[in-house]
Protein backbone atom coordinates (compact mmCIF):
# COMPACT_ATOMS: atom_id res chain seq x y z
CA UNK A 1 0.00 0.00 0.00
CA UNK A 2 1.18 3.45 -1.10
CA UNK A 3 0.27 6.41 1.27
CA UNK A 4 -0.41 9.57 -1.29
CA UNK A 5 -1.01 13.26 -0.63
CA UNK A 6 -2.86 16.24 -2.06
CA UNK A 7 -1.00 18.48 -3.60
CA UNK A 8 -1.59 22.37 -2.81
CA UNK A 9 -3.84 23.46 0.02
CA UNK A 10 -7.06 22.02 0.65
CA UNK A 11 -10.28 23.87 -0.66
CA UNK A 12 -11.65 23.96 3.00
CA UNK A 13 -10.82 23.96 6.47
CA UNK A 14 -11.49 20.76 8.98
CA UNK A 15 -13.08 20.50 12.03
CA UNK A 16 -11.73 18.17 14.86
CA UNK A 17 -11.68 14.81 14.08
CA UNK A 18 -11.54 15.09 10.65
CA UNK A 19 -9.43 12.90 8.22
CA UNK A 20 -7.37 14.49 5.85
CA UNK A 21 -4.81 14.12 3.12
CA UNK A 22 -1.05 14.26 3.60
CA UNK A 23 -0.17 17.97 1.99
CA UNK A 24 2.59 17.65 -0.83
CA UNK A 25 4.37 19.65 -3.40
CA UNK A 26 5.17 19.05 -6.93
CA UNK A 27 8.03 17.33 -5.96
CA UNK A 28 6.28 14.60 -4.09
CA UNK A 29 8.20 16.27 -0.98
CA UNK A 30 5.74 17.06 2.12
CA UNK A 31 4.23 20.32 2.85
CA UNK A 32 4.84 20.91 6.71
CA UNK A 33 3.45 24.17 8.22
CA UNK A 34 3.93 24.36 12.28
CA UNK A 35 1.17 24.66 14.49
CA UNK A 36 2.91 25.82 17.68
CA UNK A 37 6.34 26.47 19.17
CA UNK A 38 8.91 23.74 18.89
CA UNK A 39 8.66 22.86 22.23
CA UNK A 40 4.85 23.73 22.44
CA UNK A 41 3.64 20.05 23.27
CA UNK A 42 6.41 18.80 25.78
CA UNK A 43 5.82 22.08 27.95
CA UNK A 44 2.01 21.60 27.80
CA UNK A 45 2.19 17.67 28.34
CA UNK A 46 4.44 19.11 31.43
CA UNK A 47 7.74 16.96 30.48
CA UNK A 48 9.74 20.20 29.92
CA UNK A 49 12.08 21.59 32.95
CA UNK A 50 14.91 23.77 33.38
CA UNK A 51 17.55 25.44 35.52
CA UNK A 52 19.36 28.61 35.47
CA UNK A 53 21.30 30.80 37.09
CA UNK A 54 21.90 34.73 37.46
CA UNK A 55 25.37 36.29 36.81
CA UNK A 56 27.36 34.50 39.27
CA UNK A 57 31.66 34.56 39.27
CA UNK A 58 33.20 31.45 38.58
CA UNK A 59 35.44 30.04 40.78
CA UNK A 60 38.34 27.31 40.76
CA UNK A 61 35.69 24.77 41.68
CA UNK A 62 33.94 25.18 38.05
CA UNK A 63 37.07 23.54 36.36
CA UNK A 64 37.63 20.17 38.73
CA UNK A 65 36.23 17.24 37.70
CA UNK A 66 35.30 15.76 41.31
CA UNK A 67 32.65 16.04 44.06
CA UNK A 68 33.40 19.04 44.92
CA UNK A 69 32.93 20.78 41.46
CA UNK A 70 30.43 23.40 40.92
CA UNK A 71 29.02 22.94 37.34
CA UNK A 72 28.36 26.36 35.48
CA UNK A 73 25.43 25.00 35.02
CA UNK A 74 24.12 21.00 35.07
CA UNK A 75 21.79 18.14 35.75
CA UNK A 76 21.54 14.91 37.67
CA UNK A 77 19.54 12.22 36.68
CA UNK A 78 18.91 10.00 40.07
CA UNK A 79 19.71 6.09 39.66
CA UNK A 80 16.14 5.31 40.96
CA UNK A 81 14.31 7.71 38.43
CA UNK A 82 12.13 6.38 35.56
CA UNK A 83 12.85 8.85 32.95
CA UNK A 84 15.45 9.58 30.77
CA UNK A 85 17.08 13.17 30.68
CA UNK A 86 17.00 14.39 26.57
CA UNK A 87 18.44 17.39 26.29
CA UNK A 88 17.03 20.43 24.28
CA UNK A 89 19.37 23.25 24.68
CA UNK A 90 21.36 25.35 26.98
CA UNK A 91 22.38 29.10 27.63
CA UNK A 92 25.29 31.31 28.55
CA UNK A 93 25.91 34.66 29.21
CA UNK A 94 29.34 35.96 29.84
CA UNK A 95 29.86 39.42 31.82
CA UNK A 96 32.93 40.76 32.74
CA UNK A 97 33.60 41.30 36.49
CA UNK A 98 36.21 44.09 36.43
CA UNK A 99 38.16 45.72 34.17
CA UNK A 100 40.76 43.22 34.30
CA UNK A 101 39.32 39.52 34.01
CA UNK A 102 41.10 37.01 33.94
CA UNK A 103 40.01 35.13 30.37
CA UNK A 104 37.78 31.65 31.90
CA UNK A 105 39.71 29.41 28.75
CA UNK A 106 36.98 26.80 26.65
CA UNK A 107 33.56 26.27 28.02
CA UNK A 108 33.43 22.48 27.59
CA UNK A 109 30.70 19.74 28.77
CA UNK A 110 31.62 16.99 30.84
CA UNK A 111 29.97 13.61 32.13
CA UNK A 112 29.86 10.94 34.86
CA UNK A 113 27.52 7.70 34.94
CA UNK A 114 26.90 5.37 37.56
CA UNK A 115 26.12 7.80 40.31
CA UNK A 116 23.87 7.13 42.95
CA UNK A 117 25.10 9.08 45.89
CA UNK A 118 24.86 12.52 45.32
CA UNK A 119 23.02 14.45 48.22
CA UNK A 120 22.61 17.92 46.86
CA UNK A 121 20.63 19.76 43.94
CA UNK A 122 18.55 22.32 42.97
CA UNK A 123 14.76 21.26 42.39
CA UNK A 124 14.22 22.41 38.71
CA UNK A 125 11.49 24.50 36.97
CA UNK A 126 8.59 23.42 35.26
CA UNK A 127 7.99 24.90 32.08
CA UNK A 128 3.98 24.61 31.99
CA UNK A 129 2.97 25.53 35.75
CA UNK A 130 5.95 27.86 36.18
CA UNK A 131 6.13 26.01 39.70
CA UNK A 132 9.52 24.60 40.86
CA UNK A 133 8.05 21.19 41.05
CA UNK A 134 7.51 17.60 39.07
CA UNK A 135 10.66 16.76 37.93
CA UNK A 136 12.65 13.98 38.92
CA UNK A 137 15.89 15.25 38.31
CA UNK A 138 18.37 17.61 40.04
CA UNK A 139 19.70 20.67 38.92
CA UNK A 140 23.15 22.24 39.76
CA UNK A 141 24.91 25.65 39.54
CA UNK A 142 28.36 27.35 40.88
CA UNK A 143 26.18 27.72 43.76
CA UNK A 144 26.15 23.47 44.12
CA UNK A 145 28.50 21.48 44.32
CA UNK A 146 27.99 17.49 43.32
CA UNK A 147 28.09 16.44 46.68
CA UNK A 148 28.76 12.35 46.40
CA UNK A 149 29.61 12.24 42.94
CA UNK A 150 30.97 8.66 42.89
CA UNK A 151 33.03 8.67 39.44
CA UNK A 152 35.00 11.56 38.53
CA UNK A 153 33.61 13.66 35.51
CA UNK A 154 34.98 13.32 32.05
CA UNK A 155 35.41 16.24 29.70
CA UNK A 156 33.58 15.22 26.52
CA UNK A 157 33.21 18.22 23.96
CA UNK A 158 33.23 21.82 23.74
CA UNK A 159 30.19 23.76 24.49
CA UNK A 160 28.92 25.96 21.48
CA UNK A 161 29.62 29.01 23.56
CA UNK A 162 32.12 32.15 23.05
CA UNK A 163 34.39 32.89 25.49
CA UNK A 164 36.93 35.93 26.08
CA UNK A 165 40.54 35.87 25.02
CA UNK A 166 43.58 37.58 27.12
CA UNK A 167 43.16 40.99 25.25
CA UNK A 168 39.58 41.30 25.80
CA UNK A 169 39.55 40.63 29.43
CA UNK A 170 42.68 42.78 30.77
CA UNK A 171 40.84 45.93 29.31
CA UNK A 172 38.02 47.93 30.58
CA UNK A 173 36.71 48.35 27.44
CA UNK A 174 32.65 47.41 27.96
CA UNK A 175 31.79 44.22 26.05
CA UNK A 176 28.21 42.84 25.09
CA UNK A 177 27.86 38.85 25.33
CA UNK A 178 26.03 37.63 22.15
CA UNK A 179 23.00 35.22 22.74
CA UNK A 180 25.10 32.00 23.22
CA UNK A 181 22.77 29.14 22.18
CA UNK A 182 23.31 25.27 22.07
CA UNK A 183 20.81 23.53 20.83
CA UNK A 184 20.47 19.93 21.68
CA UNK A 185 17.38 18.62 20.21
CA UNK A 186 18.12 15.39 21.54
CA UNK A 187 21.64 14.80 20.86
CA UNK A 188 22.73 14.39 24.29
CA UNK A 189 20.74 11.77 26.72
CA UNK A 190 21.07 11.66 30.86
CA UNK A 191 20.05 8.05 31.96
CA UNK A 192 19.66 7.29 35.22
CA UNK A 193 22.57 7.79 37.34
CA UNK A 194 23.97 10.04 34.74
CA UNK A 195 25.25 14.03 35.14
CA UNK A 196 26.24 16.75 32.48
CA UNK A 197 27.98 19.45 33.49
CA UNK A 198 29.10 22.73 31.95
CA UNK A 199 32.62 23.66 32.98
CA UNK A 200 35.51 26.01 32.00
CA UNK A 201 39.09 25.20 31.30
CA UNK A 202 40.97 28.37 33.09
CA UNK A 203 39.73 28.65 37.11
CA UNK A 204 38.97 32.44 37.11
CA UNK A 205 36.94 34.26 39.82
CA UNK A 206 37.08 37.36 37.70
CA UNK A 207 34.05 36.41 35.29
CA UNK A 208 30.50 36.04 35.94
CA UNK A 209 28.45 33.61 33.99
CA UNK A 210 24.38 33.72 33.71
CA UNK A 211 23.53 30.17 32.30
CA UNK A 212 20.20 28.25 31.81
CA UNK A 213 19.98 24.21 30.46
CA UNK A 214 16.51 22.73 29.38
CA UNK A 215 15.94 19.28 28.90
CA UNK A 216 12.58 16.74 28.50
CA UNK A 217 11.79 13.99 30.87
CA UNK A 218 10.92 10.59 28.54
CA UNK A 219 9.80 7.79 30.21
CA UNK A 220 11.89 4.67 30.07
Amino acid sequence: MQIQGQVGAPAQSFQPGASVSIRQGQLGDTVVTELHGKWYEQAYRGNLFSVGMTGTALSANTVSLSATTTPIIGVWNPPTSSVNLVMAKAKCVIVLANGSAVAPGAFLWATSIGNGAITTGLTPFNRKTLANAGSQAKGFNITTALTGLTNALVIQQAAGFGTLVTAQGATATPMISGDMVEEFDGSFIVPPGGVLALLNQTSTTTINVASMIMWEEVPL
